[in-house]
Formats: structure tokens, sequence, C-alpha cells
């Protein structure tokens, strides 16, 4: 597949494309850096301003690509900016183009707002706030076949290749498991118009997508 990562340079970006060039895919993928992310001859870089209007971000998309993911994020800095109107018009552009599959790296909890008052994320309510609407209007205002990965706390450790998904905790997650999962998902047509959480467990990242 070609596949456009936006947000490559992240922490579960560089995961993530590491995986799907793994898998022999065609990676496109979005940075704000001059230096190329990869050597690999599948992968390209391209310089990508989500804060730019719904057109400019449309015209730097290519037509014949089959999957998009959105990975990127502010890190707390212009919340608005990237995280919800940023997120929106790549939704936007990639609808323009005529392309259906779409994988959102969302945040735990990010649509049941019961939980936000809860240690850890009442302390983040300015970007679940934009992670809340962003996610609305993928579900409720696009035409995408989305899929919406809500990872909790990501940690710098090695990945185990389990999780838990959809239960009441936050908790943790590898990063190398949260790509991964991302990666699954791709091919796993059952995830299509869902949204599911998901923390590191006891259940093989594959047999935990296929019960969805």
């Amino acid at each position: 597949m070609k596949i456009l990562v936006i947000g490559a340079s992240g922490r579960v970006g560089t995961d993530l494309v590491e995986q799907l060039l793994a898998d022999d895919h065609q990676v496109i993928g979005t940075t704000r850096q001059d230096k190329k992310l990869f050597d690999n001859d599948n992968y390209r870089q391209l310089d990508l301003d989500i804060t730019a209007e719904k057109d400019a971000i449309a015209e730097q998309i290519e037509q014949d690509i089959d999957a998009v993911y959105f990975v990127a994020g502010s890190g707390g800095k212009d919340v608005l900016e990237v995280d919800l109107h940023g997120a929106v018009k790549t939704m936007q552009a990639v609808e323009d183009k005529g392309i259906k599959r779409y994988i959102m790296l969302s945040t735990v909890f990010s649509l049941d707002t019961s939980k936000w008052d809860t240690p850890g994320i009442a302390d983040l309510k300015e970007y679940y706030i934009c992670k809340h609407y962003a996610d609305q209007w993928l579900v409720n205002d696009s035409t995408l076949d989305y899929t919406i990965v809500q990872a909790g706390a990501l940690k710098e450790r090695a990945g185990t290749g389990n999780i838990t998904i959809n239960d009441d905790n936050a908790g943790e997650n590898a990063i190398a498991d949260v790509a991964a999962t991302l990666t699954a998902v791709l091919g796993a047509n059952n995830t299509i118009k869902k949204v599911f959480s998901l923390h590191n467990g006891e259940t093989t990242i594959n047999e935990a997508i296929a019960t969805l």
C-alpha cells in the first residue's frame, strides 16, 4: 500500500513508519524537519504544514494514497491549531482527494467526558477538548473509513506485543505496542468505523483487534 503518515517524526510516528516499511509498504512521512528521517527506498518525506489552509494541505496529498495515519501532536503547544483544527483539515483534505481510509491516534477517554476529572487527565483538559471534538468530527461529520485508536499514557520502554482493549482503566502503553496496533489495524476491516482504547495487557495485538 501507499500510506501517508502525518506526524512521522513523533514518538509513535517513528515506530509506525519503521513497522510499515518492514511490511514493504510505500510510506510518505510528514515532518517539518529538513533531514530525511528514514534511509529506505520505500520512504519519501513531505513538509506538510497542517496549520495551513485546507486547500493547501490537499494540494500536497497525492491522489493515489491508500491510507492515511494521523499521529501528529502539538506537544501542548498550539493545541487548537494542531490537535483540533489541523486534524480536521487533514480529514477534509483527504476526503477532497477521494481517499477513504483514515486511522487516527487519539487519547484514552477522548469521547467519554465523564472520565475527565480523573488524575492525569484533568491537567490536560485543553488537549482533551481538542481531541474530543476532532474525534467527534471524524465520526459524525466525515465519510471516511475511520478507525480511532485511543491510547493511554505513552512510555519509552520495550514493547510486549500484548494489549488490553476497551476497559475502564487509562493504563500505560509501550510506544512500540501502540505503533504495532496501528499497523495491525490497517489490514483489519473489522476496525473500520470503530473506536477503541488500549493499554498494555495480556492479549496479543492481533487477537485483541479480532474481537472488535
